[in-house]
C-alpha cells in the first residue's frame, strides 16, 4: 500500500518564491498560477470605480468613452495614468484572464443600446465581485469567458499527450493526462476524492496531486503498482493532496477500508479505464480483464467492478469510464456501447458520449501501410477513436 499527504521540500521553497506581487492574489480554484501572458493584475476598487462611472452615463456615447478608456488600459498597460493596474501589495486586487475581458469591453461598446450596454456592464462587475459555483466543481459560472482550457464539446481532438513533470507515456495502454484532468475541473472540487480502479502507471493520481483532489488508485499487477508509486512520488505536491494506491483486484478491493482512514464515507468521482479485453494482455493472472476468455466474460468481470465500487460513489456525482471497441474475426466488437449498457442496469443516468481521437497506438506503431492494407481487404474501418462514457449516479441501492 502506497501512502503519500506530504510535500516535498524542494516544492515548499519554490512555493513561497512565487513572485510577491501575486502572493495577495485572488485567483480561481482551477488555475494553479499567474500567467503573465494571458493575465492581468487589476486594482479591484479602481475598476469597479470606473465601471460604476460607466453605468452612470445617461448617453451610449458618454458610456462608450468611459469603456474605452478601460479597454485601452487593460489591451496597452503602460497607459495607465489613473492606477488601474498599479498593484498595492496588500491592496485589493484581482486576476482577470485579459483576452474574454477585452472581449467583454468590447461587446460593451459594440452595444446598440445603454441598456444592453449597462446589463453587459453589470454582468461584468458581478464577474469581479462575485464567485458563482455549481455543486460539483469549482468553475466561477461568473466569469465562465476565462475557461478557454475546460472542453464542452463532445469530440474531443487532442494533438499529443502531455508528457510533464511526472508523466510518461511509455506503459502500454495508459490513457493521455488531458482526460482525468478535464474530468476533475468538471466534476470535481478541490479535496474532493477521486478514485480511478484501473491505475496503471498513476496518471489519474498525478493529475490529482496537480489539482488539488485526493485519490486513490487501484492497481492489480505488484510489479506495475511498484513503478507507478516511483513516478507518482515524483510529482510535487503543492496542494498538499492525499494519495494512495493500492495493490488490489477492483472487483474484490475493500474501499470502505482505505477511506475510513481519513474519515471518507463517499468519493466524488470515479474513473475507469479498463483493458479492451483482449487486445493487450497486461498479464496472466486470471483476475486480470484482459485475460477473460470471451467477451461475456469481459463483461460480467467489468460489472464486478462497478457492483464493487460505485456504493462508494456520493448520489448526484459521476462515473466515467474510458473505453475503446475491438475488431475479432472479421467483426467489430462495440465494447464501449456494451459497457454502457451494464452500467445502465444500474442507478446511473448517462450525461454524454465523448469520442476522442488517438493517432497511432503503440500496437500498431510504424505499421500505417500494413493496417491499411489489411482495411482495405477486410473491409473495415482503422480504428481513430475511444469513448468517454459519463454517467451520472441517480441513486443509492
Amino acid at each position: 500500500m502506497f501512502i503519500e499527504d506530504t510535500m516535498p521540500v524542494k516544492v515548499k521553497e519554490k512555493k513561497m518564491n512565487i513572485n510577491s506581487l501575486a502572493s495577495d492574489l485572488f485567483v480561481d480554484l482551477q488555475k494553479e498560477a499567474y500567467n503573465w501572458k494571458k493575465d492581468v493584475i487589476v486594482n479591484k476598487p479602481k475598476l469597479l470605480e470606473e465601471i460604476g462611472a460607466a453605468l452612470g452615463n445617461k448617453e451610449i456615447t458618454l458610456l462608450r468613452r468611459k469603456v474605452y478608456s478601460i479597454f485601452s488600459i487593460i489591451n496597452y498597460p503602460k497607459s495607465d495614468r489613473i492606477g488601474l493596474l498599479n498593484i498595492d501589495r496588500n491592496g485589493d486586487t484581482a486576476v482577470l484572464k485579459r483576452g474574454p475581458l477585452l472581449e467583454e469591453l468590447k461587446q460593451i461598446q459594440e452595444a446598440h443600446t445603454i441598456d444592453r450596454a449597462k446589463y453587459y456592464l453589470e454582468r461584468l462587475k458581478k464577474g469581479v465581485t462575485e464567485i458563482r459555483t455549481s455543486k460539483i466543481n469549482d468553475i466561477n459560472l461568473n466569469r465562465w469567458k476565462e475557461y478557454n482550457d475546460i472542453i464542452t464539446d463532445s469530440l474531443w481532438i487532442l494533438d499529443k499527450r502531455d508528457s510533464s513533470g511526472a508523466h510518461i507515456g511509455s506503459y502500454w495502454g495508459n490513457f493521455i493526462p488531458q482526460i482525468p484532468r478535464q474530468l476533475m475541473m468538471r466534476y470535481t472540487k478541490k479535496g474532493d476524492w477521486v478514485v480511478d480502479t484501473f491505475v496503471g502507471s498513476g496518471t489519474t493520481l498525478i493529475e490529482c496531486k496537480r489539482l488539488g483532489r485526493s485519490g486513490i488508485g487501484i492497481e492489480l499487477n505488484p510489479y506495475v503498482a511498484k513503478q507507478a508509486k516511483e513516478i507518482i512520488r515524483k510529482e510535487g505536491n503543492i496542494h498538499n493532496a492525499k494519495i494512495e494506491l493500492v495493490t488490489a483486484d477492483s472487483r474484490k478491493v475493500n474501499l470502505q477500508d482505505t477511506l475510513s482512514k481519513y474519515q471518507v464515507k463517499k468519493v466524488q468521482l470515479i474513473i475507469m479505464h479498463p483493458p479492451y479485453h483482449n487486445i493487450i494482455k497486461f498479464s496472466s493472472n486470471p483476475n486480470d480483464l484482459s485475460t477473460a476468455k470471451s467477451v461475456e466474460d469481459f463483461i460480467g468481470m467489468f460489472a464486478d467492478v462497478i457492483d464493487n465500487t460505485t456504493p462508494f460513489l456520493e448520489k448526484g456525482r459521476y462515473l466515467c469510464i474510458v473505453i475503446g471497441d475491438k475488431y475479432s474475426q472479421g467483426k467489430w466488437i462495440p465494447l464501449g456501447f456494451y459497457l454502457m449498457n451494464e452500467v445502465l442496469k444500474r442507478n446511473f443516468s448517462l450525461k454524454s458520449i465523448i469520442v476522442k481521437n488517438f493517432e497511432e497506438t503503440r500496437g500498431k506503431r510504424n505499421q500505417k501501410d500494413l493496417w491499411k492494407y489489411r482495411a482495405l481487404v477486410g473491409g473495415f474501418y482503422i480504428f481513430k477513436h475511444e469513448y468517454i462514457l459519463l454517467f451520472k449516479k441517480t441513486a443509492e441501492k
